[in-house]
């Protein structure tokens, strides 16, 4: 079991206060002063973490990451080798949970996207912090047998990333799909990219 230090803590606090803000205020309302404030923590406690407002959005950033990791769990998917429907169930489970659950993460990464557009150091950190989400999902889609992963990898991001925004922000926003659905949509897609009925 790890042991997490004070120091370490007191950054999770921040980052997810930070988030929690984000998807509340918008990015004009975070602020080092609102963090401490909304956090309960002594005024000055988040500028002595994070000094610069890009250190705060980098922060920010970083944690983003880290809990979406959670709720997608790629890690935990299985090996689309041994067979493909349970990849989609779990592909399929995974798209639900991020737009069911947690709403107030992916609005603070849409915040956090535009912001990096105006942002030349954050945008860096921004795709570098999620690098390992498309890596692992191109490597998902090798092991379909896409004959072009990187593409299609492309395409499934880009499908995923318009279904949560038309649930969470759009004109969808009042009905969430349900796993079958999301299912469906996911068959429908790869069956397209891999040139099958069905892929599987």
């Amino acid at each position: 079991m790890s042991v997490r230090t004070p120091g370490a803590a007191r950054a999770d606090l921040v980052a997810d206060t930070a988030l929690a803000l984000l998807a509340e205020r918008g990015m004009r309302g975070l602020t080092h002063r609102a963090v401490d404030e909304a956090a309960g923590l002594p005024q000055g406690s988040t500028s002595n973490l994070a000094r610069t407002r890009q250190a705060l959005l980098e922060l920010a950033v970083r944690r983003l990451a880290e809990r979406e990791a959670r709720v997608l769990a790629l890690h935990e998917m299985p090996d689309p080798r041994a067979g493909a429907d349970s990849l989609v169930d779990a592909l399929a489970l995974a798209a639900h949970r991020a737009l069911t659950g947690n709403r107030e993460l992916t609005l603070a990464r849409y915040e956090l996207a535009l912001e990096a557009t105006r942002r030349p150091g954050l945008r860096a950190y921004f795709d570098a912090a999620g690098a390992r989400f498309r890596d692992q999902l191109t490597a998902l889609v090798t092991g379909l047998g896409s004959t072009d992963p990187e593409r299609h990898s492309l395409s499934l991001i880009a499908w995923a990333d318009g279904l949560m925004f038309s649930c969470v922000a759009g004109s969808f926003s009042a009905r969430v799909p349900g796993v079958a659905e999301v299912r469906a949509d996911l068959e429908e897609l790869l069956a397209g990219m891999l040139g099958a009925e069905k892929p599987w």
